[in-house]
C-alpha cells in the first residue's frame, strides 16, 4: 500500500470514452471538480476506430482517436483532474463511496459515475487482429458504409449478428453469414426475416480460420472457413468480416453490489442513468446494449452529470 492519503471528490468518473468524458465537462462546469480515472487504454473502443462519420458537427471524416483526445483536452479545460490508474475494487455499501486503485491509491467519493465501457468479443485470431479497422470490423453500424457494392461476411448466430447481416445488405452486393451451429440462436421472426434476404447467404456449421488480405495499403481480400463436421477448409473472397458474437461489459468490479442483467450490463432505472444504489450512475456501453453509438454514449454521459450535481445538492 502506499502511503497516499485517501483523495475526496465530489465525483468519481471511473472509466474514459464519450462518456466518461461528457460526464466530466459537465461536472466540472458544474463546478463539482470531478476526478476521472481511467485505463491503459483511454479513449476506449473509439481509440481503436479509425474513420468516424456520423458524430454529429464535423462534415468531414474525422479519426476516432483525435475525437477521443478532444473530448480529453475539454474535459481537462474545464476543469477535471485525470488520473491514470486502474480501479481494482469498489465499495458502494456506504457512503462516502470508496474505491481502491492497482496504484495503492484510494478514492473517496460522494457520488460515482460508471463509464467502463465494454468489448466486442473478438475470434482471437492473429490474422483477425491484423486487419482490425482494415476491413476486420465488430461494428457494422458504424463501418457497414465503407462495403458499398462489395461482398462481405458476419460471424455469429444471435440477434446481434442477425441484424449485422441484415443491415449490410443495404450496401453490400452479397453477405455471407457463417455460424458454429446447424441453427441460429436468433429469434424466430428475425429468422424469417434473414432466409427471405436474396443477398444473404448462410454458411452452416463453419468457423473462420483465418483472415486473408495484401499488405500496403492494408485490405482484407478473403478468409479461409472451415467446415467443423468435415475440417474441410474453403477459401472465399469477401472484402470484409464483422464479427457479431457479442460484447462483454466492463462490470466485474461491480458484481454483487450493483443490478446488471444476466449478461453483465448495468441496469438503470428508467429515463435516467442511475443505478439500485442512489449516488452511482451508469452510462455509455456499460449500460447498453442497443445502440453502442458515440453520440448516444456522450448523451449518458451528460444526463449522468446532471444526475449526479441533482443528488449532490440535496
Amino acid at each position: 500500500m502506499s502511503d497516499n492519503p485517501t483523495k475526496h471528490t465530489k465525483v468519481l468518473i471511473i472509466g474514459s470514452g464519450p462518456a466518461g468524458y461528457t460526464a466530466a465537462v459537465y461536472a466540472a462546469r458544474a463546478m463539482l471538480n470531478p476526478v476521472l480515472v481511467y485505463g491503459s487504454a483511454p479513449g476506449g473502443q473509439l481509440s481503436t476506430t479509425t474513420d468516424v462519420e456520423n458524430y454529429p458537427g464535423f462534415s468531414d471524416v474525422i479519426q476516432g482517436p483525435w475525437l477521443m483526445d478532444q473530448m480529453k483536452d475539454q474535459a481537462k479545460a474545464v476543469g477535471t483532474e485525470m488520473i491514470e490508474d486502474h480501479i481494482s475494487s469498489v465499495n458502494l455499501k456506504s457512503t462516502p463511496f470508496e474505491a481502491v486503485g492497482d496504484s495503492g491509491q484510494t478514492y473517496s467519493a460522494d457520488s460515482i459515475i460508471i463509464s467502463t465501457g465494454a468489448q466486442a468479443r473478438w475470434l482471437n485470431l492473429e490474422s483477425e487482429q491484423a486487419y482490425r479497422g482494415f476491413g476486420v470490423s465488430a461494428c457494422a453500424t458504424c463501418d457497414g458504409f465503407f462495403f458499398k457494392d462489395k461482398e462481405v461476411a458476419v460471424v455469429g448466430g444471435g440477434n446481434a449478428a442477425v441484424e449485422e447481416a441484415m443491415f449490410l445488405t443495404k450496401f453490400a452486393s452479397k453477405v455471407k453469414l457463417i455460424h458454429r451451429r446447424d441453427e441460429l440462436r436468433a429469434e424466430k421472426m428475425l429468422q424469417k426475416k434473414l432466409m427471405e434476404n436474396k443477398k444473404i447467404e448462410i454458411i452452416w456449421d463453419s468457423a473462420v480460420d483465418e483472415v486473408i488480405g495484401d499488405g500496403e495499403p492494408k485490405n482484407v481480400t478473403g478468409i479461409k472457413v472451415k467446415n467443423l463436421k468435415t475440417n474441410n477448409v474453403e477459401e472465399m473472397k469477401v472484402d470484409g468480416l464483422f464479427i457479431a458474437i457479442g460484447h462483454d461489459p466492463a462490470t466485474a468490479l461491480f458484481k454483487e453490489q450493483l443490478d446488471m442483467d444476466k449478461e453483465g450490463y448495468l441496469i438503470t432505472k428508467p429515463d435516467s442513468t442511475e443505478t439500485n444504489i442512489p449516488g452511482v450512475y451508469a452510462a455509455g456501453d456499460v449500460k447498453d446494449k442497443t445502440f453502442r453509438q458515440a453520440v448516444t454514449a456522450a448523451g449518458m454521459g451528460c444526463m449522468a452529470a446532471l444526475e449526479a450535481e441533482k443528488f449532490l445538492s440535496h
